[in-house]
């Protein structure tokens, strides 16, 4: 019964996907000068609340514009992060503080998103996502840097890995999204379709409390930001293209893997954390207590602490 809940939500996303007049990248990005103009207010305004000295570059790629945030000493250890789907670098702002402490931080906008990046080609396959992001590692000359990928950004990040070669050396992969199973509770997941299919204040609020433990802990500033992200990009099928990794994919990565899910997440559950202990070859796997799918929200300090102790 499960399995047929999951694929009819999938087959109602991909008709609504289909019925609409564009197929191509403009599904990704703002249809309006307007729409870009109010979410990128509200981006910068979210930025903000990393509260570091951060700069911002775009980098040309064959495929379009990528926008990367930098902070953190020039001297530490390359460090990648990877945001979850709509939510942007500016995400990291419960946890950018302490994880450029010691690491020169990359976060780096997916360009098939609302965010500062600019995609001027077609829908990236999974082989266009890591020569984008190969291009940009390649622009600031990055060897052995470490990597962090939240959510959508932990299956991005998880592409990356199985590919020979690269240079990634520690992976942290966040409530990894379809990474190791499909959705655990497709039922209750229903709230982000309905979000992405006819947007509203409501229910976005009720797609905080079905992801995160704690909704109160998350910025209005960067709720405005996320709700304008979950607004403007309506069509993003690109999610349905994003299947768990196989048994041989998995054991390819040979990289010291930490994973982190929320006790209360809806994406992942402890099977998946059996699936990365059983197949990811040097890995360690821990349940965030009373944390969610926005586990970096929820529970910041156990996260950072979790995280900073493998990185160092």
């Amino acid at each position: 019964m499960l399995k047929l809940y999951s694929r009819v939500v999938i087959i109602l996303f991909l008709a609504t996907s289909c019925a609409s007049k564009k197929t191509k990248y403009e599904d990704y990005v703002f249809k309006t000068k307007s729409e870009e103009v109010n979410y990128q207010t509200a981006y910068d305004k979210a930025l903000k609340l990393w509260n570091i000295p951060y700069t911002e570059e775009d980098v040309k790629t064959s495929f379009g514009t990528a926008h990367v945030v930098m902070a953190g000493p020039k001297n530490g250890k390359d460090l990648v992060l990877l945001h979850g789907m709509d939510a942007s670098s500016t995400m990291w702002y419960p946890n950018i503080k302490a994880f450029s402490k010691n690491h020169r931080i990359y976060a780096i906008d997916f360009i098939m998103e609302p965010n500062k990046s600019n995609l001027t080609a077609k829908p990236l396959s999974s082989d266009d996502i890591v020569a984008f992001y190969n291009e940009v590692f390649t622009h600031y000359k990055l060897k052995n840097f470490d990597l962090i990928g939240a959510s959508r950004g932990g299956w991005i990040a998880t592409v990356l890995a199985i590919q020979k070669p690269n240079s990634i050396d520690k992976i942290v992969l966040l409530s990894p999204a379809q990474t190791f199973k499909f959705l655990d509770k497709p039922r209750k997941t229903t709230s982000a379709l309905m979000l992405k299919l006819f947007p509203s204040e409501k229910k976005f609020s009720k797609t905080l409390n079905t992801f995160s433990t704690h909704p109160e802990n998350i910025s209005r500033i960067y709720k405005r930001q996320f709700y304008l992200a979950n607004k403007y990009a309506k069509s993003n099928s690109s999610m349905l293209k994003m299947m768990p990794f196989s048994d041989k994919e998995l054991e390819f990565i040979q990289n010291p893997v930490l994973v982190l899910i929320g006790d209360k997440d809806v994406i992942n559950s402890e099977e998946s954390l059996e699936r990365a202990h059983k197949h990811l070859k040097n890995s360690k796997t821990k349940v965030v207590q009373d944390a969610g799918h926005f586990l970096t929200i929820d529970q910041p300090k156990t996260v950072n602490d979790a995280v900073i102790n493998f990185l160092e």
